[in-house]
């Protein structure tokens, strides 16, 4: 199976650091595995996300809907992720997101809205139908020399999390299709 990976970065700085850390998460997550990989900046379609009907958008979000894993990043901004991540995910219909495992990922300059993926970003997704396994990831950008490491930490904790949602899925499949007799 070839896992179709997304990557949506709401920076309005094109190639931006945050775009860099979700990119190195997402290759973390991922490793070795057979993957088609989409990075969408969102900053590359911002005179198209208030077009109504728009069939670049369109495209963008079903391609992303229809992915397995999905990174959403945002520098944090206010204590909470960009407007332009806002209005990408704002034209998804309620569980618009249904099934696709998603991971929220914000950077900021200090630790202080190091929450801000868990308690921003998480509820707007499972709002969208999507599943997310585990917490946010938050990144002081000041640290980029020390990515790897952290990186691979937080990959490790959310390909666990894949893992046991994935085996309790089997076991509950398996199940369902063993009836008992009367």
């Amino acid at each position: 199976m070839t896992l179709r990976v997304s990557i949506v970065v709401g920076n309005p700085k094109p190639q931006s650091r945050t775009l860099t850390v979700a990119l190195e998460l997402a290759q973390a997550i991922i490793g070795a595995s057979e993957h088609s990989l989409r990075v969408i900046d969102l900053v590359e379609h911002a005179d198209q996300m208030f077009s109504w009907p728009s069939d670049e958008m369109a495209e963008l979000n079903t391609a992303v809907a229809e992915s397995d894993l999905v990174l959403f990043g945002s520098p944090t901004y206010k204590a909470t992720y960009t407007g332009l991540l806002k209005a990408f995910l704002d034209r998804y219909p309620a569980n618009g997101l249904q099934g696709v495992v998603a991971v929220p990922v914000q950077t900021g300059a200090d630790l202080a809205h190091s929450l801000g993926p868990s308690f921003g970003l998480i509820p707007l997704l499972l709002e969208l139908g999507a599943v997310v396994p585990g917490r946010g990831f938050y990144f002081v950008t000041g640290q980029m020399n020390a990515l790897g490491p952290q990186v691979r930490s937080a990959a490790d904790e959310y390909r666990a999390q894949i893992e046991r949602v994935a085996a309790l899925g089997s076991a509950l499949t398996d199940s369902a299709t063993v009836r008992p007799r009367a």
